[in-house]
C-alpha cells in the first residue's frame, strides 16, 4: 500500500512539474502583434472628414496600373466637393515609396474622386496617405492595402 502512495505522489509531482513548464512556455512565448488596420472607411486624422477608399473595378491586382475611388464626406454626411488631394505612400516594412505617382484626376460627384496611377509591385502591406484640402480645412488619412 505504501508503494502505491509513493507512485501516486510521484505521478502528481510529475504532472505539476509539466503544468509549470507549460505555463512558463506559454507566458514567455512572443505574442503575435495585431495586423494592420485594413478598414476601407475611417475618419481623417483631425476628424474633419470621413474617407472611404476602394478599387474602382472592385479587385486589387498586383503589378497593374489601376484606379481607385476616394470618397470624402463631412462628419455630418455631406459630400466634400472641390477638394485638393495629394497622394503618397509606400511599403513601410521595406522602407520604400510607391513605384508610381498616383494622382486625383477626376471629380465624379457625390464626394467621389478618382485616384489613378496606383501600382502595387509586390505582396505585403502598402500604405497610402492622402493629404486633403477643402473648404472645411486640411486633413490627412492613411489606408493600408494588403496584397
Amino acid at each position: 500500500m505504501a508503494s502505491l502512495w509513493r507512485y501516486l505522489l510521484a505521478g502528481l509531482g510529475l504532472a505539476a512539474l509539466l503544468a509549470g513548464i507549460l505555463a512558463i512556455v506559454y507566458l514567455t512565448a512572443p505574442q503575435s502583434a495585431p495586423g494592420p488596420d485594413i478598414s476601407r472607411s475611417k475618419k481623417t486624422a483631425n476628424g474633419l472628414f470621413v474617407a472611404s477608399f476602394q478599387p474602382e473595378r472592385g479587385i486589387i491586382k498586383q503589378g497593374e496600373l489601376q484606379s481607385w475611388l476616394l470618397t470624402l464626406k463631412t462628419v455630418a454626411g455631406a459630400p466634400v466637393e472641390g477638394a485638393a488631394i495629394s497622394v503618397s505612400g509606400g511599403m513601410p516594412q521595406h522602407n520604400h515609396g510607391l513605384p508610381t505617382s498616383p494622382q486625383a484626376t477626376d471629380y465624379l460627384g457625390e464626394g467621389r474622386y478618382r485616384i489613378e496611377g496606383l501600382k502595387f509591385t509586390m505582396s505585403g502591406v502598402w500604405q497610402l496617405r492622402f493629404a486633403i484640402s477643402a473648404a472645411a480645412g486640411s486633413d490627412t488619412v492613411v489606408f493600408n492595402v494588403v496584397l
